[in-house]
């Protein structure tokens, strides 16, 4: 071998060696013999080198995944010797393989058993079990080949053909009914054998255990001798977490209801005959993680059976399995309430599934009712925070918590179905007892009570938030509540956590204020003052400016009392912090957008008359504009590169406040109803002169065009005078990105404005299409992905564009721009329809070509538009399904077909017998069509039912589109398949 390259494996060596062994290996993997060396290489352990034993299997294992079946026989037996030898070698060297070498050979037999065990080494196991006995390291190899094996018959992880899915079950099917009892026998000898005094095996054959008890006959393993031997390593130390694991998976495997409620009990009654339920003498947590997840197995097992016994009628059955449940209920809660969060979540699919046969129960005894209350009062107990937790800089644990959180809420959830009323009162007796004594209580508890309180909306649920009208009982505990969380000062609390907490659950129940809105003034000076826009905290300053905005949103006119005050208040938090300015604004910029939009919401929902709403507005919105102005000189003149893009990002800013305020205007408050049309067209003359500036063009040019969309929506036809030459700015220097985000902004005006804007489409037209040409037709590398993504996206957004100007009524607008200009376009279209695999295109680019038959097709059509029919798009609707990449399993494809489909009908709609006349007489012949097929196919079957392929299910669809892609003659094949079909 190469050793210069071989040099490039060490993980230590520089970039340019690693380079040439990546090449070396690609070299070796096409070579036809090379792999003879590698296999040589490990049969002699010619090499010492870690990283060059590990490259050989990788050879090897490219050579059985991949190219096995071209090898000679007498090479087939060279790999399994070498394999065997290499095994063989393992029990005899001073030291064993290192871990990651033991594996890539575990994997390499793995793949040859599942190439050659049916056909050619149906001894497979026998032979490995014959070399390795057992010796330690043999045994090692052993189960290690055992969970390769494993993984590529069953792990579903690893995404199978149907073909390779069929052939792992024969291969499972073989291996149960020739070596699965002697496996089994094997394991249970390495158990026996090495339990005492090699930890590290038994673990392995534990897990290998687990791993096959689910597809073998259970029982091989669930057998007075295996369990015993299981139960006995409950016991040890450094076995009884693996032992756990193998016992879950035998209690997980599918069986008879009855059979499995037996199973279950008679492991409990073991386990807790040798103390295994005594929770609170076992300090071992990670342990004890392991026997929650498999008391949370039996107990879902013991609930499935008895769900089956119930609906199989079994009540007798069914009643023995619930009290089987029953007698776990104590267990599961000492596991619940567990202060170790993994301990206790590995619980809570039993408790979730135990309170849903709660649920279904005609009624709860007295136990099952303390089982209800016990569950709730542990999720709430859970539910806290505890000391270590890092609000200010959250990691992976505090990740873990809020998963955790969400797990038990579905837990609460349950719980209200199961009883509603004493959720409810329990969270009541919680909640007014903990914020009786916020000032005394620790963090943690004051933000359960209210966020248990939070919860209860979702828990409780009711159409449209009317949590205070309705059930008087629950409405008089909610408004209760709410009238304690907001009037007894929890909001000054010095802890983020209860902070966030308290408005998020305000603005949760905003419906209360409709109920007493005098608590109003006091909730927005909480959000308005150093408790919410100005706390210390960026993070609760930026959830709050949220909250915030909807909750004046959900007020509406209960906010006109204080429009005017809250105004002036946040007036500072909507300043435009220029770079220049060294000064830290409290509100990030995507924090102002809630601010703005906020006032926007304000002022538009006010009952001020109009004068006044335009003075506020213009109040607003000014001092924007005036900035926007300077900063815009400066940009201009700015040298430094960090500064120009500081510059552009902050005008960009001012642009978007601006186009969120627009948010606020609706169909009932437009902009003209609110007389603020003037400042809006102020701010459109402020901000499109940035559109000729020649720096920073895309932040720019992206602000400018979204506010544009906007005031298209507010400002309707006063904003067509701006848009000739904000267009013509953006069309200037422009890229892929530019276009396929400007194309949009000129689709939503022909949509919108039709024939108003024809003379400007008109004008405009010719100038975008050079443009979408310019950067389509630019070079670009190979290989380059990127780009090629850009340039697909830019012709989607190119017939996006024609489709809009044809389907809005406006195809003069591509009739004006002469012959050759409009020949060039209907190519495009072809092109797009037939030559690109992109079968969004496609299918855009038949509904244009659909609406321009319908338009043009008739006898009173352009001049040679007919001719372009039957030379061009009668072709395309052809060719365009006969191509190799126009996959029917595609749903985007099927589409396409569609309205392939549509196209011709149309055609055959607008030409009439002169269609059916020139596929019989020119188009079809000229394919080699038979004429007899032709003569019957035609008139009866291209139009009716050629093309409803698309409905049939997706196994005929196939057929179809072999038969088209082998036929020597496709459209034979087309006609041929409907004589064969009964489609309608």
């Amino acid at each position: 071998m190469d050793e210069q390259a071989l040099l490039g494996l060490n993980p230590n060596a520089d970039a340019d060696f690693r380079q040439r062994a990546l090449a070396y290996f690609e070299q070796l993997k096409i070579s036809q013999d090379a792999w003879q060396v590698c296999a040589e290489a490990l049969a002699q352990s010619i090499y010492s080198d870690d990283h060059i034993k590990f490259f050989c299997f990788q050879v090897l294992e490219h050579q059985v995944k991949f190219k096995y079946s071209e090898l000679t026989e007498v090479q087939q037996q060279l790999i399994r010797e070498t394999l065997i030898t290499w095994l063989q070698a393992q029990m005899l060297n001073p030291q064993p393989e290192k871990t990651f070498i033991r594996n890539k050979a575990a994997q390499v037999f793995a793949l040859l058993f599942v190439t050659e065990y049916l056909t050619k080494w149906p001894k497979f196991f026998f032979d490995i079990l014959s070399v390795v006995d057992l010796n330690p390291r043999g045994v090692d190899m052993y189960l290690r080949i055992l969970m390769a094996v494993d993984a590529e018959l069953v792990d579903r992880d690893v995404v199978h053909t149907s073909e390779e899915a069929r052939r792992n079950t024969l291969l499972k099917d073989t291996m149960r009914e020739q070596c699965i009892p002697s496996l089994v026998e094997s394991w249970y000898q390495i158990l026996q054998n090495y339990q005492y005094n090699n930890s590290e095996l038994t673990c392995q054959c534990l897990e290998v255990v687990g791993a096959y008890v689910s597809w073998i006959d259970l029982s091989l393993i669930a057998n007075e001798r295996f369990i015993n031997m299981l139960l006995g390593h409950m016991s040890v130390e450094v076995l009884r977490e693996e032992a756990c694991d193998c016992l879950f998976e035998i209690v997980n495997k599918g069986m008879d209801p009855i059979d499995k409620t037996k199973l279950v009990e008679s492991l409990c009654q073991v386990l807790q005959s040798a103390g295994l339920f005594s929770i609170d003498q076992e300090d071992d947590v990670d342990f004890l993680a392991r026997f929650s997840k498999l008391v949370n197995g039996m107990g879902q097992a013991l609930i499935a059976s008895w769900t089956k016994l119930i609906k199989n009628g079994d009540m007798k059955s069914a009643q023995d399995s619930l009290q089987a449940i029953e007698a776990k209920v104590a267990l599961m809660l000492q596991l619940l309430i567990h202060e170790d969060d993994d301990i206790s979540s590995n619980i809570i699919g039993f408790c979730y599934d135990y309170l849903h046969i709660l649920k279904q129960l005609s009624a709860l005894s007295d136990q099952q009712k303390a089982n209800v209350e016990a569950i709730m009062l542990a999720v709430m107990k859970k539910l806290t925070y505890d000391e270590e937790y890092n609000f200010e800089n959250e990691g992976e644990d505090e990740a873990m918590f809020v998963e955790y959180r969400k797990q038990l809420k579905l837990l609460l959830d349950r719980l209200a179905q199961v009883s509603p009323e004493l959720l409810l009162a329990s969270v009541r007796r919680v909640f007014n007892t903990t914020l009786q004594n916020w000032q005394t209580t620790r963090f943690m508890e004051v933000e359960v009570a209210i966020r248990l309180l939070y919860m209860l909306a979702e828990a409780l649920p009711v159409s449209h938030g009317a949590h205070f009208s309705g059930d008087v009982t629950k409405a008089t505990a909610l408004q209760d509540m709410m009238r304690t969380l907001v009037t007894s000062g929890v909001s000054a609390y010095q802890h983020t956590s209860v902070t966030l907490e308290f408005f998020e659950t305000v603005v949760r129940y905003e419906k209360f204020f409709a109920v007493e809105p005098q608590h109003i003034p006091t909730v927005l000076m909480a959000f308005l003052d150093h408790r919410g826009l100005r706390h210390t905290s960026p993070k609760v300053r930026s959830r709050t400016a949220y909250l915030f905005s909807r909750l004046v949103k959900s007020l509406n006119k209960q906010m006109n009392p204080f429009i005017e005050d809250v105004l002036n208040r946040i007036q500072d938090l909507m300043e435009l912090s220029p770079p220049e300015n060294g000064y830290q604004a409290l509100l990030s910029s995507d924090d102002q957008l809630f601010i703005y939009e906020t006032a926007g919401v304000l002022i538009v929902n006010s009952e001020y008359s109009a004068e006044r709403k335009q003075v506020l507005m213009r109040n607003l919105l000014t001092p924007l504009m005036e900035k926007f102005k300077v900063l815009l000189e400066k940009l201009m003149m700015a040298q430094d590169e960090d500064r120009q893009m500081a510059l552009a990002d902050c005008l960009n800013h001012a642009v978007g406040f601006a186009s969120r305020t627009s948010k606020a205007f609706s169909n009932k408050q437009t902009v003209k109803q609110c007389g603020c049309s003037e400042v809006y067209l102020d701010c459109l003359q402020t901000f499109l002169p940035a559109l000729s500036c020649p720096l920073q063009k895309e932040v720019l040019r992206s602000g400018v065009r979204t506010f544009l969309h906007r005031m298209i929506i507010c400002l309707e036809e006063e904003v067509l005078p701006f848009i000739p030459s904000a267009s013509e700015h953006m069309l200037k220097d422009c890229e892929a990105k530019d276009l396929q985000e400007f194309i949009p902004l000129i689709n939503q005006i022909t949509a919108k404005f039709k024939t108003q804007v024809s003379p400007f489409l008109q004008q405009m037209f010719m100038p975008l299409l050079h443009a979408i040409f310019e950067v389509l037709l630019l070079p670009a590398e190979e290989n380059d992905q990127s780009a090629a993504l850009e340039k697909q996206m830019l012709r989607r957004s190119y017939f996006a564009f024609l489709q809009t100007v044809t389907g809005s009524g406006m195809s003069e607008v591509i009739a004006n721009q002469g012959a050759e200009n409009v020949e060039r376009v209907l190519f495009t279209v072809i092109q797009g329809a037939v030559d690109y695999p992109d079968p969004i295109a496609q299918k855009t680019c038949f509904i244009i070509l659909s609406k321009l038959v319908e338009l043009w097709g008739g006898k009173d059509g352009p001049v040679g538009f007919a001719d372009f029919v039957y030379k061009h798009i009668v072709p395309a609707c052809f060719l365009a399904p006969l191509k190799q990449t126009f996959d029917l399993a595609d749903a985007q494809t099927v589409l396409a077909l569609s309205e392939c489909a549509v196209t011709l009908k149309t055609i055959h709609l607008k030409r009439g017998p002169e269609c059916i006349q020139y596929l019989q007489q020119e188009y079809l012949p000229s394919l080699q069509v038979a004429p007899e097929i032709i003569q019957v196919g035609v008139p009866k079957r291209i139009f009716g039912k050629l093309f409803t392929i698309i409905n049939v299910k997706w196994g005929e669809m196939d057929i179809y589109k072999l038969n088209l892609l082998s036929s020597h003659s496709k459209i034979d094949s087309v006609i041929a398949y409907e004589n064969r079909s009964n489609l309608s």
